[in-house]
């Protein structure tokens, strides 16, 4: 008999465009970012076993493959030699404007290597106001959709998702989202990711400049100086919800944050404006 509720899959939004659509041409990809000389400069794979992880969070940039691939491989590659964790919580950008201030997404979602499963006790736990499953909102947006292939590439499918997409909202909201968070995956086995790119379309020196700031009020591991810098400077990081959403849930954890990578889109081809990107590991 057929299953009356079937899950849902959420598919790919932007495969053939920011990341090759057949797999085997995005593994290729996924590896020269890896060996890219922007990169880390090897393959996972190369360690004889896996280490107990340390790194409880990480910040990864979202664009096309080319672009920013080579700084986010800092972070999967770095990942890659650690044991996955149970559950990867992606915390991503609303750039097209749909569904509410915090969408969570009740379906599976499929990349060109193939079926990424939603844990869905942790799902049902975080789903509670003002969080709400809205898989409407995920439709088009791709912020949580490029780190998938990564960390299949690293992990294959031994880890589960939580993906929640997070819209600007006023900073007291972002950090009582950020402590729902960190309340209901207290004692669970989580990774939780924040994908944002930084300045947008700035002359190299200038976008340099405001990503410097940013980064550095990052480092503090404060939401409330994160954010003031970001919204007080007028940068035009993405990401900077989804980024305080991690920030504050990370409050009171005995934790240190590394700066990876950093680097632009100029990185890949000359241009007059650029994005700025980076890579960052939060550890215990």
């Amino acid at each position: 008999m057929k299953d009356p509720h079937p899950e849902r899959v959420r598919y790919p939004a932007v495969a053939g465009a920011f990341y090759p659509r057949e797999p085997k041409a995005l593994r290729t990809t996924i590896e020269r970012s890896f060996l890219d000389p922007r990169g880390p400069g090897s393959l996972p794979g190369s360690d004889s076993m896996e280490a107990e992880r340390t790194i409880v969070a990480g910040v990864v940039p979202h664009a096309g493959y080319v672009y920013s691939g080579p700084v986010a491989a800092h972070l999967y590659r770095k990942l890659s030699g650690m044991r996955p964790p149970a559950t990867v919580v992606l915390l991503g950008v609303n750039h097209h404007g749909l569904g509410g201030l915090f969408s969570l997404s009740d379906a599976n979602w499929e990349t060109p290597l193939g079926i990424v499963r939603t844990d869905r006790e942790l799902l049902k736990a975080l789903a509670r106001p003002p969080l709400a499953i809205d898989n409407g909102a995920h439709r088009l947006e791709h912020s949580i959709e490029v780190e998938l292939p990564f960390l299949q590439y690293i992990w294959g499918d031994r880890f589960r998702m939580v993906a929640l997409q997070v819209t600007f909202s006023e900073l007291s909201l972002l950090k009582e989202v950020g402590h729902i968070l960190r309340e209901t995956i207290l004692g669970k086995d989580v990774l939780l990711l924040a994908s944002t790119d930084l300045s947008h379309y700035l002359p190299p020196a200038e976008a340099r400049r405001q990503d410097g700031l940013a980064l550095r009020s990052l480092e503090t591991l404060s939401p409330d100086r994160l954010f003031e810098t970001v919204v007080g400077k007028d940068i035009s990081m993405c990401g900077i919800a989804p980024t305080t959403v991690l920030l504050a849930a990370l409050e009171g954890s005995r934790v240190h944050i590394h700066r990876l990578k950093e680097g632009t889109s100029g990185d890949a081809e000359p241009m007059d404006t650029v994005v700025g990107y980076a890579a960052l590991s939060v550890e215990r």
